[in-house]
């Protein structure tokens, strides 16, 4: 490894990919990453960022790293979800300085599940698919639930154990903002569960699997919260420029703090 030049291996979504990578808006680039905080904060140290898109902790632990052959040569329109991302094992095969995750993933996607074979599948945006593709879908899988946070958990705690196995590099996971735009509920009773409520049960049971197998958190909940979602957010889920800087920021921080850049 070059003198200052470290490596992040990020597994997720665009909550680690806009704050740590880069991102655009209307194709133009209105924050560069954790490179823009670590020239003020450490010059002459650069990250190198390589990351990818995730479906859901669960998936993860059981791919093998191949397309499974019962998609292979079928050309989904799976937007950034691609099958070499999906079925990737990148991340417990490539060295890094520091692994990023994300509970982003669990706690909103929902997988299809192959019928006769069994693996997840990510199918996004299949609902504008073309009709032969949509009837495909149909015919060869079933719809699965979404994870509850002690699934979700045990996923995490799984992925952290492989990846200690063959590394000393820190784990990092993000949690999300319970701040949803919109959301003025105040009276829970007959509801089902809402966002902002299922991220909260989430962001706490992340809290216990931090004690319980020393994994770091990048709160992002508390860096939204300072900051103020209103200023920071541009949907429930997603950041504008000034929020993935400060997120930034404070993943700079924990990760200084556990000495990824004088490793």
């Amino acid at each position: 490894m070059a003198p200052g030049r470290v490596t992040i291996f990020a597994k997720g979504n665009l909550d680690v990919h806009d704050t740590l990578h880069s991102l655009r808006v209307g194709g133009a680039v209105v924050w560069n990453g954790i490179n823009e905080v670590l020239r003020e904060r450490l010059p002459g140290t650069v990250a190198r960022v390589r990351h990818e898109t995730w479906s859901r902790s669960d998936a993860l632990l059981e791919v093998d790293g191949r397309v499974p052959p019962a998609l292979a040569g079928r050309r989904l329109a799976l937007g950034p979800y691609p099958l070499e991302s999906q079925f990737s094992r990148a991340i417990f095969e490539t060295p890094a300085d520091a692994c990023v995750l994300s509970i982003q993933p669990d706690v909103t996607t929902y997988l299809f599940r192959h019928r006769r074979e069994g693996f997840p599948l990510l199918a996004y945006g299949w609902e504008g698919w073309a009709a032969p593709d949509r009837q495909w879908l149909r015919d060869e899988f079933e719809p699965g639930r979404m994870l509850d946070p002690e699934a979700s958990m045990r996923g995490l705690a799984a992925i952290a154990e492989r990846l200690r196995a063959r590394s000393e590099a820190p784990i990092l996971v993000y949690n999300l903002s319970s701040v949803v735009p919109g959301d003025s509920v105040h009276c829970y009773a007959g509801l089902d569960e809402t966002l902002a409520a299922r991220i909260r049960r989430f962001n706490v049971a992340l809290v216990d699997l931090s004690y319980r197998t020393g994994i770091s958190i990048v709160d992002v909940d508390a860096v939204v919260a300072r900051g103020g979602a209103d200023r920071l957010k541009l949907d429930a889920l997603h950041l504008n420029a000034e929020g993935c800087r400060l997120v930034a920021e404070e993943a700079v921080r924990v990760m200084d703090d556990l000495g990824v850049f004088r490793r």
